[in-house]
C-alpha cells in the first residue's frame, strides 16, 4: 500500500487523477479539525526531505473550516479569519502515514506549506474476512492477512511474549 500520494500539475503519471481525488477527500475530511500550518523555503537542492520542520515562531495552529477542493485549488476558512482563503498548487504530496500534506503553491514555487494533524494519528485498515495464514517458527509467530478486493497484504511478526499473549486472549474468547 503506497502511503505517499503525489499530484503534480501537467503530470502524465496515470495515478495523478486518482491521487488528486484522494487528496481532495483527505482535505475535505479536515473540516472542523485543528491543524498545524507551517511554511518553509525549499532548499537549493530542491529536496523536500532537507527541510527542517521543527516548530518556528511563525507556525500556526488553527481549526480549518469549509475545506474544499475546486478544480485543483484548495479552499478553506479558519476559526481565526472569516474570509475564505485558497492556494492553487503546482504540486501536492500527501503522506497518509504521517497525516500531512505538503503543498507547493503556484504563486510561490520556492515555498512549501505543510498542513498536518497534531499528535499521533494511527492509520486504520478494515479487512472483512481476509485470507489468513499463520506459522510459528523458533517460538516466533507470523500472521499474514490478505484482502484481494483491496489488494492489501499485512504481515504481522510476533515475538514469543506477544505470541503467548495472543494465544491467551484467543483462549479467553473461546470460553
Amino acid at each position: 500500500m503506497n502511503n505517499i500520494l503525489v499530484w503534480q500539475q501537467n503530470s502524465s503519471d496515470v495515478q495523478n487523477g486518482d491521487n488528486l481525488s484522494k487528496i481532495a477527500s483527505w482535505w475535505s475530511d479536515l473540516n472542523g479539525k485543528e491543524v498545524n500550518w507551517q511554511q518553509r523555503l525549499i532548499s537549493t537542492s530542491g529536496d523536500l526531505q532537507d527541510i527542517d520542520w521543527q516548530p518556528q515562531k511563525f507556525d500556526e495552529k488553527f481549526v480549518l473550516q469549509t475545506t474544499q477542493l475546486r478544480g485543483v485549488t484548495l479552499f478553506w476558512r479558519s476559526n481565526k479569519i472569516a474570509d475564505e482563503r485558497n492556494i492553487t498548487p503546482i504540486k501536492m504530496q500527501l503522506d497518509l502515514t504521517q497525516q500531512q500534506l505538503l503543498v507547493i503553491p503556484q504563486s510561490q514555487s520556492q515555498v512549501v506549506i505543510r498542513i498536518s494533524l497534531p499528535g499521533v494519528v494511527y492509520q486504520k485498515v478494515d479487512l472483512s474476512n481476509p485470507q489468513v495464514a499463520a506459522t510459528v517458527k523458533d517460538g516466533k509467530g507470523i500472521i499474514l492477512l490478505r484482502d484481494e478486493t483491496q489488494k492489501l497484504e499485512i504481515r504481522v511478526s510476533l515475538d514469543r511474549d506477544r505470541l503467548d499473549l495472543l494465544r491467551d486472549r484467543l483462549k479467553t474468547e473461546e470460553n
